[in-house]
């Protein structure tokens, strides 16, 4: 290990999503692994009820593909937020310094 470097300790846990047992290596708590499954259980049974499909490859692309686009578009909304913070923040500088 270099100077300065910091290892996270992975541990593997047992998970079952599409009635498939996998084994993930994680540095996440517990909780948040549980999370993040029950999350994708969730999506994956949404999208079999809307599907009408069976195919355990077909669901579990769809799945990965609405997960895909939820994620870049609040992804795009928090570089948006993150953008107006930035001009706020300039906008109260120069506030501040005409002041002065």
């Amino acid at each position: 290990m270099k100077r300065g470097e910091i290892t996270c300790l992975k541990k593997n846990i047992r998970i079952n999503i599409l009635e498939r047992e996998l084994s993930v290596a994680s540095d996440s708590g517990d909780e948040h692994v549980a999370s993040v499954v029950q999350y994708v259980k969730d999506r994956a049974d949404e999208v079999k009820r809307v599907s009408g499909n069976v195919n355990v490859l077909h669901v579990a692309i769809l799945t990965a593909l609405n997960i895909a686009d939820e994620y870049f578009r609040l992804k795009e909304i928090n570089k948006e937020m993150c953008d107006q913070l930035e001009n706020r923040a300039e906008n109260l500088i120069s506030l501040i310094n005409g002041t002065r």
